[in-house]
């Protein structure tokens, strides 16, 4: 039986219009962002520099670990190195679209200012998640990438294009729960109106995912696998590219968590619209 909203010659032409309102509308926020990032050049440069400082002193500490050691489990010291460098990358894509935008939720519930934002005829969580971008975001994920590549060369290893592919994949999942459990405790901000502690201590648990996953265990691995799975984000595409995986398990547990955490986070979400009664009442 033929699908009428599919069989629609008109419904083709709606989703290609509503893709392309939306699409215009990111190139503005990317616009803004730009020139905001021009105004402030100064600021952009020392936050580069800040990030680099601290992606040195994580690669430090691991070499002074290896410098004792030549295996944490089964992590050698250049797949520690790599799984550093792929950690750093995950949290810089997620900062260059989503990390500002997420802390800012509780400013704008506070101030009254999602008022506006909730007028507006687009989507509210699409405004509220993308109006800012942090373009030295992409710069550091660059670096992040390249220390990689040299970690790749040193062990002599040449992943397969399949396996480029897989984790890129896999860290778009990583991303995406990043994203949602960040969104998820920002919406908190419609019941206490100041979120940003908690908004911020959960990025501060980033630090977990540069860890092996063979460091943890008992309660503190089950905990950052399932309850806040830290040691999903990072390790498992890390593992694939390095071609660790003995099954497909990790990877199938991450998307299915990458899912599960999308939907607890819509939900939380939509919860949140629902009480918030604007700051003028």
């Amino acid at each position: 039986m033929n699908n009428p909203e599919l069989s629609n010659p008109h419904h083709a032409p709606r989703i290609t219009h509503f893709l392309r309102r939306y699409l215009g509308i990111y190139l503005a926020l990317w616009k803004n962002s730009v020139a905001r990032e021009l105004s402030f050049k100064s600021n952009f440069l020392l936050w580069i520099f800040v990030e680099l400082l601290w992606f040195g002193l994580q690669l430090s500490f691991f070499g002074v670990v290896y410098s004792h050691t030549e295996y944490i489990g089964t992590w050698s010291k250049w797949q520690v190195v790599m799984l550093v460098g792929g950690s750093h990358f995950i949290q810089q894509i997620f900062q260059a679209f989503f990390l500002i935008n997420c802390t800012n939720l509780s400013e704008l519930v506070r101030t009254g200012k999602l008022d506006f934002l909730l007028l507006l005829p687009v989507n509210t969580r699409f405004i509220i998640s993308l109006r800012q971008v942090d373009l030295g975001g992409f710069v550091n994920a660059t670096l992040a990438a390249t220390v990689m590549i040299y970690a790749a060369v040193q062990m002599h290893y040449v992943p397969t294009v399949m396996q480029v592919a897989g984790f890129f994949i896999l860290c778009l999942a990583g991303i995406l729960i990043h994203y949602s459990l960040m969104f998820l405790l920002a919406s908190i901000s419609f019941w206490t109106v100041r979120a940003q502690g908690i908004v911020w201590g959960y990025y501060n648990l980033f630090n977990i995912a540069r860890m092996p996953d063979e460091a943890f265990r008992g309660i503190f691995k089950v905990v950052f696998t399932f309850a806040v799975p830290m040691l999903l984000v990072s390790n498992v595409p890390v593992r694939l590219l390095a071609g660790k995986l003995s099954s497909p398990a990790p990877v199938l547990l991450l998307l299915a968590m990458s899912g599960v955490c999308v939907l607890i986070s819509e939900w939380g979400w939509r919860q949140s619209v629902r009480r918030y009664t604007s700051a003028s009442s």
